[in-house]
């Protein structure tokens, strides 16, 4: 039994590594260039913040695998904290500085900005008839920007003021309206240090020489 037991493992792990490295195999730099480029708005939601309107800029830099693709973005929104927020922050200053006297202090409005660059990996499914379903994952780098009438130039500007990391989730469809032009429907999940994101955007990409090439289900 010990010996059957060891030619099956012997046989086994060379087809296992064999697997593994034709699956790393269609992974490559080799045909990444830019290949796309696009502008994209619609709305926004967020923990503790207002909904609000965010834009964007993406470009697809191609194919890394076979059926993956590589997108790096450019976004920006601009919100407001809901009073729930303000509230909670309030509650947590008079804790600090006025325990003796409950409710006694009124922050006002305070808005937060956020400045977003990722980098996408996002799996295609051509559809047919000009169509390209999407799913991918990415990592963000959040710049963001806190402010208020009562709060500026104090400890918590300072601690609304960060540079953090997040991680994305999207899912959408391309739908080609002639060989160079896509009108795009997506949808985006953002999970970072303190605060959580979805967007659902809509937008227009060009998509250059290569990336007509690449692309699934472009028009003749």
């Amino acid at each position: 039994m010990l010996g059957v037991a060891a030619v099956l493992l012997v046989a086994v792990r060379p087809s296992g590594r064999l697997a593994a490295q034709g699956v790393l195999n269609q992974f490559s730099y080799d045909n990444l260039r830019l290949s796309g480029i696009q502008l994209d708005a619609g709305l926004l939601g967020a923990s503790d913040l207002t909904g609000s309107t965010v834009g964007g800029l993406r470009v697809d830099f191609g194919r890394i695998a076979p059926k993956v693709r590589l997108l790096l973005g450019l976004s920006y929104f601009h919100s407001q904290f809901d009073q729930r927020a303000i509230n909670r922050f309030e509650r947590r200053l008079d804790s600090i500085v006025n325990p003796s006297t409950p409710d006694s202090i009124d922050l006002g409005r305070i808005s937060l900005s956020d400045i977003v660059g990722d980098i996408d990996f996002q799996l295609v499914f051509p559809q047919g008839h000009g169509i390209t379903a999407y799913l991918g994952t990415g990592i963000s780098v959040h710049a963001r920007n806190g402010n208020g009438a009562a709060i500026n130039g104090t400890f918590m500007d300072d601690a609304l003021d960060v540079i953090t990391a997040g991680l994305n989730g999207t899912m959408g469809f391309e739908f080609n309206l002639s060989r160079a032009w896509r009108f795009t429907v997506d949808g985006r999940g953002v999970l970072s240090s303190g605060l959580r994101s979805v967007s659902l955007r809509t937008g227009i990409m060009y998509r250059l020489r290569a990336g007509r090439e690449q692309g699934a289900g472009s028009r003749k």
